[in-house]
């Protein structure tokens, strides 16, 4: 069995963010943890055959692993380079040094030597393994494949395909404007997380860096997934209050489990 988990939904910036005392930052920073409080995206795989795996690994690493009552992740895939999603290798590598292991990191080659680039030494903790062509981690075969991410240049999205039953989903934090080949993946999954980080954003389009959420319900239209999970969320979405979305589409929460 295999249980993807929710451990971060937030974007670059998170939930609250430190300067605003808008409606939901205000209850996500209540004492009582507000429903809206979002650490930035990270989820775990739980899987029988690979054990812990995360996807990307960003500032608040150590308080999901926390939450999570995690002491340490078998591999972590990640997406790209931004440091919202590469922020807490560093505290992984210590973390590694004190356990005396060597960390299992994946990700495309390019990826790769971006963080090489910022971090050169965590290669001494951490071995970063590229994943350009498919991998496989337990049943799952994995593909990752690059996406346009706006302004901010690209990201990389998952898939996963069961090899013994026929089930495929696929995991896309960070994404606008994608061509129609960068689309195909997406088709006709059982279940799509993907990255929105507002309902209707009004910002010009070039300075944009991530779907919205209504540009999101146009293209599942197209792709047809069995399910969609929203992610990657700003200030601008509100857990409490209802959102006109089809039946087949939910925002993620934190701590959200789904058997996959």
């Amino acid at each position: 069995m295999t249980k993807l988990i929710f451990r971060g939904t937030g974007d670059s910036m998170g939930v609250p963010r430190v300067y605003c005392d808008c409606e939901v930052c205000s209850e996500a920073r209540a004492e009582d943890g507000g429903v809206n409080r979002r650490f930035r995206s990270l989820v775990q795989i739980e899987d029988a055959d690979s054990g812990t795996t995360l996807i990307d690994c960003g500032p608040d690493w150590g308080k999901q692993m926390e939450s999570a009552g995690l002491r340490t992740v078998d591999q972590i895939l990640l997406t790209h380079a931004h440091f919202d999603h590469i922020g807490g290798l560093v505290e992984w590598a210590d973390a590694c040094r004190w356990l005396g292991k060597t960390g299992q990191a994946f990700a495309p080659a390019e990826v790769i030597a971006e963080i090489n680039e910022r971090f050169p030494w965590l290669h001494r903790q951490i071995q970063f393994t590229a994943n350009d062509e498919p991998m496989q981690l337990g049943e799952w075969q994995i593909s990752c494949w690059r996406v346009n991410h706006g302004k901010n240049g690209y990201s990389y999205a998952y898939r996963f395909d069961h090899l013994s039953k026929a089930y495929s989903w696929a995991y896309c934090s960070d994404a606008i404007g994608m061509t129609e080949e960068q689309q195909k993946p997406l088709y006709g999954l059982d279940l799509l997380v993907l990255g929105t980080s507002f309902y209707k954003e009004d910002f010009a389009y070039e300075t944009r860096s991530v779907y919205d959420v209504t540009e999101a319900l146009e293209l599942i239209k197209l792709w047809t997934p069995g399910s969609v999970y929203f992610t990657h969320m700003s200030h601008d979405i509100d857990l409490r209050k209802q959102y006109q979305l089809p039946d087949c589409a939910r925002f993620a929460k934190t701590g959200q489990s789904i058997a996959l």
